[in-house]
């Protein structure tokens, strides 16, 4: 976090209900997109190994995952903006600039800041969406509140716990918990085949094929209780009428809301 200024404490209002979207306008934009996508189902599958080594501790896991998207918008604020990226968000931030670079500047720098924040805040659920559409691409970065989908697969962190268990049941939590990684594993593998589906490359898929394609996931803890959720999201094809040059901001699409609906618990809300 030494790259931030600790007068920086987040602005809600950076991403509720927004999403960029990306232009596809030939097959290199296509290359780069499915290569950046391929990378998320790779980071899966390092994530699924680490849950299943008991050697690796759960926390390890989820930081490392963590840091792998916050270094992942890093790219994107120094893509967009340069070095400055910081000053630029933060002085869009206070509303002395009102231009693209800047709105979509401080849109990923806020992605940054919470994901850092979440290394340390517990309760706070991320919950992006991604959707391929025939010329463009959207990604829309969401957190809410809690800690968990009506889809998740949970798991426990021992170390996390603050029960005073003795002898055998300390060993029956611990062997449970475990249990409860390695299945996790498994399905957080799983999700990395759904990626890989959703976005075929130019080189291996006809345009047909890979037009439409869609994720949406979370992750969230609380306490020593862990969570995951990934995903197929239909995209609306109905949703754009123009075409894009250049990145821009947008208003979310049904898809995103449907999803909320869908996968949200009773009384959470998008933050």
């Amino acid at each position: 976090m030494s790259e931030q200024r600790v007068t920086f404490n987040g602005d809600t209002r950076v991403l509720y209900r927004q999403a960029v979207r990306t232009p596809l306008p030939d097959e290199d934009a296509e290359r780069l997109f499915h290569e950046n996508m391929m990378n998320i189902a790779d980071a899966q599958e390092r994530k699924a190994d680490m849950l299943a080594d008991p050697d690796i501790s759960l926390l390890e896991a989820y930081e490392t995952q963590l840091e792998g998207i916050a270094k992942s918008y890093k790219r994107r604020c120094r893509h967009i903006a340069g070095d400055d990226y910081e000053k630029i968000a933060m002085a869009y931030n206070r509303g002395e600039r009102d231009d693209r670079v800047g709105a979509l500047t401080a849109y990923y720098f806020e992605g940054l800041w919470r994901m850092q924040q979440r290394i340390t805040v517990t309760d706070m659920l991320f919950f992006p969406i991604i959707l391929r559409y025939p010329d463009c691409f959207t990604v829309n970065i969401r957190f809410a509140s809690g800690h968990t989908t009506t889809e998740s697969v949970l798991y426990e962190s021992p170390e996390h716990s603050t029960e005073e268990l003795d002898g055998e049941y300390a060993e029956r939590y611990y062997n449970e918990s475990l249990y409860s990684q390695k299945e996790a594993a498994e399905y957080i593998r799983d999700t990395a085949e759904i990626i890989r589906e959703e976005f075929p490359g130019p080189d291996e898929s006809t345009f047909e094929e890979r037009q439409y394609g869609g994720i949406t996931s979370a992750g969230g803890r609380k306490g020593p209780v862990f969570s995951s959720m990934l995903k197929r999201v239909e995209p609306d094809p109905n949703r754009f009428s123009e075409p894009v040059d250049e990145p821009t901001l947008v208003e979310e699409g049904e898809e995103a809301r449907r999803t909320e609906r869908e996968l949200l618990p009773e009384g959470a809300i998008v933050l």
